[in-house]
């Protein structure tokens, strides 16, 4: 066991070590952009709410952002029409194209007034110390680091010392995604700030899903925000960086990234023109007969330290908890996406339990072809037969998946001279058509027992439906294929990447 132990600790410390490293790409500067994309109107939050307002005080607004880029623009109009504060917290922030974008968008709100609290967990963070401090010095922009001593401001041996005298804290990571803005508006679900999760990507990008919350419900998705960020876990990053870089104070610091965000040629052209239309994106929301109200949403969220426990491995959450009992309640059908489908004898038995009951059940996961994590992959494909003969029908995303073409962004494939890589990143669940689950949750052991996680719980025929709808034209053949006890599309890869994915088999499945 410890040497699995320790070639799992040299494995993520090397996973650090990799995405430490960015290269950013430098473009000419055309200011004429930033006047098309920095507001000059008197609109805000408050007055494009206002035909609403009686709706929000009992009754919450569920809108599904299904699109990449329709989702980014979603974010930018918060973050550009906020009048009070803005509270993220995220796995990933990354600081590619779409995270400086962001940065930048955050940092005009703050010259405007805007009391910005941004939470990211350690082991993710994908920024140069000194740019954190930097952003983080603004007088309305707060940062802190959830659970560090894996990552930032540390070195090698204080990152293998903290793997090695302290396994499971180092692996209780805050997987958490939610967007706050006012108090009032969410955005939550499986997206993280990075190229990838918004179609942006020349390598890989993933299809994902966030769901967009109004009124009441949103006071506990703050509630949740404010638990994380007051918890001891939550450390303020000036503690946990200790060098200043010089520029911390120039007037000028925040010049760099303004100049990057008003080039256009850093947006592609349909967003570019999204971005122009920004006044316009929330009337399109509310006019599109897509955003419903509802009673009966829930939003459910793990606490800080999930599962504190020494040297335990496998004691759930509340998450874990909630999702239990939709699928021991299921009568008729369940419907999931998870980019990542590892299972235990408990979560079989639990399937298999439904099954018996009359329930069919559909899983949707990557395919060796499609995923980004071998690791896990390593640990699906060796419970696969298992699973299938509980009677769940599984079915694997094609890395060249059909529906990219509807979903990615457009000039991405028009310019390339081959096709990225199409991954599922969506964490998604319709139970008997009428109840769906959106949220950061993957099937598997490290979601059910380390990470905290966060889930919406939608009672709604007409949320189901269109959710389900989409699940339908993924489980297609031209989407996925469907895996039996006969056929798997293992094959379709590299003898390299196959070999690579046998070698992961050593990993214990409690922490994948």
């Amino acid at each position: 066991m410890n040497s699995i132990l320790k070639f799992k600790n040299c494995f993520l410390l090397l996973f650090i070590l990799l995405i430490s490293c960015t290269d950013k790409k430098v473009v000419k500067i055309e200011t004429d952009f930033c006047s098309k994309i920095q507001r000059n109107d008197s609109m805000t939050i408050s007055k494009e709410l206002e035909d609403i307002k009686p709706l929000m005080q009992d009754k919450t607004g569920v809108y599904v952002l299904e699109d990449g880029s329709g989702s980014m623009v979603a974010r930018a109009w918060l973050t550009e029409y906020a009048e009070k504060t803005i509270d993220i917290q995220y796995f990933i922030f990354s600081t590619d194209n779409v995270g400086l974008i962001a940065c930048d968008y955050l940092v005009r709100a703050a010259d405007r007034g805007i009391k910005v609290r941004v939470l990211v967990d350690d082991i993710m963070v994908n920024a140069k110390a000194s740019d954190i401090l930097i952003f983080n010095s603004h007088k309305n922009i707060s940062v802190k680091i959830y659970n560090p001593g894996v990552n930032l401001g540390k070195n090698i041996f204080q990152k293998i010392g903290k793997f090695a005298t302290n396994f499971v804290s180092a692996n209780q990571r805050m997987h958490n995604k939610t967007f706050i803005v006012d108090d009032q508006v969410v955005i939550t679900g499986g997206r993280n700030i990075a190229n990838e999760y918004f179609d942006y990507d020349h390598e890989y990008n993933f299809r994902d899903r966030d769901i967009l919350l109004l009124g009441k419900e949103s006071k506990s998705v703050k509630e949740s925000f404010e638990t994380f960020w007051n918890s001891e876990l939550s450390e303020d990053v000036t503690n946990v960086i200790k060098d200043e870089p010089e520029n911390l104070n120039d007037e000028n610091r925040f010049d760099k990234l303004h100049e990057y965000a008003c080039n256009p040629e850093n947006f592609w052209p349909q967003v570019r023109k999204r971005i122009e239309n920004l006044p316009e994106t929330f009337d399109a929301i509310k006019n599109s007969g897509d955003l419903i109200w509802l009673d009966d949403v829930y939003f459910i969220s793990d606490l800080p330290g999930k599962n504190d426990k020494p040297h335990s491995l496998f004691g759930g959450g509340i998450s874990t908890s909630a999702l239990v009992d939709l699928v021991n309640n299921a009568k008729s059908s369940i419907d999931i996406q998870t980019p990542y489908l590892i299972t235990s004898k408990t979560s079989q038995d639990l399937f298999e339990d439904a099954i018996k009951r009359g329930v069919k059940i559909r899983i949707l996961t990557n395919s060796l072809a499609s995923t980004d994590n071998v690791e896990a992959f390593s640990s699906y494909q060796s419970d696969r037969e298992t699973l299938l003969k509980t009677g769940v029908r599984v079915f694997e995303f094609k890395p060249d998946a059909e529906e990219r073409k509807k979903i990615m962004t457009g000039e991405l494939q028009e310019e390339l001279e081959y096709t990225p890589i199409f991954g599922l990143h969506a964490k998604s669940m319709v139970i008997d058509g009428k109840t769906t689950v959106i949220g950061t949750f993957n099937l598997d052991p490290r979601s059910a027992n380390l990470n905290t996680e966060c889930i919406v719980v939608v009672d709604s025929e007409k949320i189901s439906e269109g959710v389900l709808k989409g699940m339908e034209i993924e489980f297609q053949p031209e989407n996925s294929w469907e895996t039996t006890l006969d056929f798997n599309p293992d094959s379709e890869v590299s003898n390299y990447k196959r070999l690579k994915t046998w070698t992961r088999k050593v990993l214990p499945k409690a922490i994948l």
